[in-house]
Formats: structure tokens, C-alpha cells, sequence
């Protein structure tokens, strides 16, 4: 019986000039594949010429994953992992799987009894939690809240109330160009005792966390996120 190839789940940087916040023995292993999986194949390659592979990029195969992408197409695209060939699966940023469609891939391979290999890099999730001096033991990342205010406003104080009753820590992302906005309702609808982090282009030099409440964050300039990937926190 022909022995299975990995899926080997590789971390990519949170913005572009991040590659030295990919450890070493990942990239060792990014060089010995030559199938990759993707949400967006021009950002996989694009990273993977910035590592100085050994081989050229045009030898490389590419198979794009989307949320649509139904059940009968991610199999497919672990036929060369059935055939006994290791294959990569990257995030358009940080670590695949984790707020991102390539889990579909990952649950459909332990259908399939392939071996899955996650490796260590960066998650804006665990950094932001990190720097934010908030409750680490008990957190919960929610992705994306309700982009009409209205929802937004409520969602929000939902969240509020989970901070205060079982002290929580509540993380959330945002579309970069509706960065001001989400600061914007947050400042207007929380309590001024909440404290409020905001984490931008965590691991870049252009890098922003600050933590202060929502009392603070009334008396400071909000600072200009536009279109820069950022990352949310409510605690106590």
C-alpha cells in the first residue's frame, strides 16, 4: 500500500517585509515541497520567492482555496497527498487555518487519514492578546463583527457584558479600510472603564499597540489605520 504524502500547514508574515518572523526549520520545509495550496496563489509565490527556494517558482504547482470552494474540489486537491506527495498549505497572512478557509482543507485531510504537520510562525490573535496586558487565560476570538452600525453598536455591548461577567477577553478583526469606523463606534458605545487595544501591522516596523480605556481612548487622536491590518481587544 502506497504510504500517503503531509500536509504540512505553513505560517506566512503578517505583511510584506515580515519574512524574518518565519522560523528557519519552516522554511527548510517550505523548500522540499513543490505543492501548495492557497488562498491566493500570487501571495504564496510572492513569499516564496522572497525565501530564496532552490528550485524555481515555475516548478511549483498552485491550487486556489476560497470559503466557496465546495467539498468535491478541496479533495481534489489532496489527490497528490493520496498519491504519497507532500503538500503546503499558506494564509493570505499568519497562521493557515486559524480565521481562514484553509481549514476546510485540513478537516477534509483528516477525512482522508493524511498526516497533518502544523508549524510554528506568527498569529496576530496570539500576539495581540499578548501585548495587550489582558486576561490570557480566557479569550475568544469572534473574527469579524457586523460592518452596519446599528448591529455593530449591539454587538459590541454583547461583548462588553461577556468582559464584565466572566472577565473575557473579546478579540476581533476588521476589513483594514473600516479600521476608523470600528475605532470610532467602539470609543462611542463602550463603557469608560472598558479597556480598548488596538494592535496594527503587529511584527512590521510600521508596528502600533497600544492599550488604554475607553475613558483614555475619548481624550486621544485616533490613529491612522487605514488599509493597515489590525487586530481589537476588550478586557478588564
Amino acid at each position: 500500500m502506497m504510504q500517503k504524502g503531509k500536509l504540512y500547514l505553513i505560517p506566512v508574515p503578517l505583511g510584506e517585509g515580515g519574512e524574518q518572523t518565519i522560523p528557519a526549520y519552516v522554511i527548510e520545509h517550505l523548500h522540499q515541497l513543490h505543492f501548495f495550496i492557497a488562498e491566493r496563489a500570487r501571495t504564496a509565490r510572492r513569499f516564496i520567492s522572497a525565501t530564496k527556494p532552490p528550485h524555481a517558482i515555475s516548478d511549483l504547482t498552485f491550487y486556489e482555496i476560497n470559503k466557496h470552494t465546495p467539498p468535491e474540489e478541496r479533495a481534489q486537491f489532496l489527490a497528490v497527498a493520496e498519491e504519497g506527495q507532500n503538500i503546503g498549505l499558506l494564509s493570505e497572512a499568519g497562521c493557515p487555518g486559524v480565521a481562514d478557509p484553509g481549514a476546510f482543507i485540513v478537516q477534509t485531510a483528516h477525512e482522508k487519514n493524511i498526516e497533518v504537520v502544523p508549524l510554528v510562525g506568527p498569529s496576530s490573535i496570539l500576539l495581540g492578546l499578548m501585548a495587550s496586558g489582558m486576561n490570557g487565560q480566557n479569550f475568544c476570538f469572534h473574527g469579524y463583527l457586523p460592518p452596519k452600525k446599528p448591529e455593530l453598536m449591539k454587538e459590541l455591548k454583547f461583548l462588553e457584558q461577556r468582559v464584565f461577567k466572566h472577565r473575557q477577553t473579546q478579540i476581533f478583526i476588521e476589513t483594514p479600510y473600516r479600521n476608523k469606523g470600528l475605532i470610532e463606534a467602539a470609543i462611542n458605545t463602550l463603557s469608560p472603564d472598558m479597556l480598548f487595544c488596538i494592535a496594527a501591522d503587529l511584527t512590521l516596523s510600521t508596528e502600533y499597540i497600544r492599550t488604554q480605556t475607553i475613558a483614555d481612548w475619548r481624550k486621544t487622536d485616533i490613529p491612522d489605520l487605514h488599509k493597515r491590518p489590525a487586530i481589537f481587544l476588550l478586557g478588564k
